[in-house]
């Protein structure tokens, strides 16, 4: 099939906003790489995008990364990251203008990652919003608000978990999101030689098996667990020779926190007597992440961040180097069990196992499971679902919103963030703990449609409710 005849028709003029800076030739991270996918997939089919992205050093200029796709860095929005609305108010009003001036002028208005969290400046045109985060609170607020057409996550966790809260205040929600799991160009995840990757890291670690952590700066991702497993490595296992690689952040030297997380994490490093197994680094470039990915021999994703997708688990598998995932948010269920190796959050010794077991064995991804990953996950399937959403949308009737009526007829079930570990109990992915509760089991596993408020005593639900463990299950 001709997709650039069959499923474009008219060229669109596309109005894009990324909270995220964006640079001609680096990504700060997974959802900018997916952005810029996306955006020269567009481009090659014709159709015009300008992406309006928030401005930082190494990004002032309007720069193209296709001759129909125009990134103007010029808004005004705190960085680094988080807490991007931490800025004057003129600066948030200057951005509501641009952004909404080439809104008006656009055909369709795509929101990368949410942020953009005013629905009048959008209102008048159709809009896709793709929402790759669960925790921040301007992508929150994006949910909550709002008013577009459509609705892209990245996960069915994610789907699930914004699901049974937004849509208790705004039911039509529900059919206006889609799950699109994140593609990737297998010709570049694949096995690379390492041999410009040396230009960045020393040469003599090719003598050493590495353990990669290829993760921003957020406590989240696991470093302090991986700190523990690398303790039992070289300590009870004899990994003395083991190299950890850790890539130090953009603003690493110039932001304070950031500076202060370095030196705690160097602190603790030290403490537990691992100074020579650690090695920090400058932050990886695309043309060289697949080198990176092969130079390693297990990667580490043992963290409690609530992942919407992650793609780190998915590029190293491509690259042939086994990562070893924590059972949290989408890590849980994006991968059947056979194509990857997880643990419980917490289980430093089930990881600690792990991790030995694959650099005994030098295991490598299996065929069967690249070609699972071939198949399931290709960077074409992504973009044509992205684009068949982005260019079809239409705009719908405004979203009415109301407050739930809660009582002794409604229904709860757990809730989609929280599973059940057959060692350690319900695991709440927010909460990063486990609780041992055998009402609550019960009811969950007696009652996976649902049980009535009228199961147990008030106090009791309310707790639950309020805890997040359970969500009301409100009808249209």
């Amino acid at each position: 099939m001709d997709m650039r005849a069959s499923s474009t028709g008219t060229k669109k003029r596309i109005a894009a906003f990324s909270m995220t800076p964006l640079f001609p030739d680096f990504a700060m991270g997974g959802g900018q790489v997916q952005l810029k996918k996306v955006a020269l997939h567009l481009g090659e089919l014709g159709h015009q995008l300008t992406i309006f992205s928030t401005r930082r050093e190494g990004s002032l200029a309007p720069f193209k990364w296709h001759e129909n796709v125009e990134i103007q860095p010029v808004l005004r929005f705190k960085q680094p990251y988080p807490e991007p609305y931490f800025t004057p108010i003129y600066h948030i009003a200057n951005a509501m203008r641009a952004v909404g001036d080439a809104i008006a002028s656009a055909d369709i208005h795509y929101s990368h990652d949410g942020g953009l969290i005013f629905p009048y400046v959008y209102r008048d045109k159709p809009t896709v919003m793709s929402l790759r985060s669960i925790i921040y609170p301007e992508t929150m607020q994006s949910a909550f608000l709002f008013q577009g057409d459509e609705w892209i996550l990245p996960s069915e966790h994610t789907r699930a978990s914004y699901e049974a809260v937004v849509s208790q205040f705004a039911p039509a929600v529900r059919g206006r999101m889609r799950a699109i799991h994140n593609g990737f160009d297998w010709d570049i995840f694949r096995y690379t030689p390492p041999t410009n990757i040396f230009s960045v890291l020393p040469a003599e670690i090719a003598d050493h098996p590495i353990m990669l952590f290829p993760h921003r700066p957020d406590e989240n991702k696991g470093v302090y667990e991986v700190i523990q497993v690398v303790e039992r490595l070289a300590r009870r296992l004899g990994w003395h020779d083991l190299r950890v690689l850790i890539p130090r952040w953009l603003d690493a030297d110039s932001d304070p926190l950031l500076r202060g997380y370095y030196d705690r994490l160097q602190r603790t490093i030290n403490e537990a007597g691992l100074r020579d197994l650690f090695i920090f680094h400058n932050w990886i470039s695309e043309a060289l992440i697949a080198e990176y990915y092969s130079l390693g021999d297990v990667t580490m994703c043992i963290g409690n961040c609530v992942e919407t997708f992650g793609n780190t688990p998915f590029e190293s598998l491509g690259c042939g180097t086994l990562p070893i995932v924590a059972r949290v948010a989408a890590y849980r269920d994006l991968l059947p069990d056979e194509h990857i190796d997880r643990v419980d959050y917490g289980d430093i010794e089930g990881a600690t196992a792990l991790a030995h077991a694959i650099l005994s064995e030098r295991r490598r991804t299996s065929p069967a499971t690249l070609r699972y990953l071939e198949s399931e996950f290709s960077l074409e399937k992504m973009v044509a679902q992205f684009a068949e959403v982005i260019l079809s949308a239409e705009k719908r009737p405004p979203i009415t919103h109301r407050m739930p009526k809660l009582g002794s007829a409604t229904l709860y079930r757990l809730a989609p963030w929280c599973y059940v570990s057959r060692k350690r109990g319900i695991f709440h992915d927010f909460r990063s703990s486990y609780v041992r509760d055998d009402e609550l089991l019960r009811l969950a596993n007696d009652h996976p449609a649902g049980f009535p408020a009228k199961a147990l005593e008030a106090a009791r639900l309310r707790a639950w409710l309020d805890d997040g463990y359970i969500v009301p299950i409100v009808s249209d």
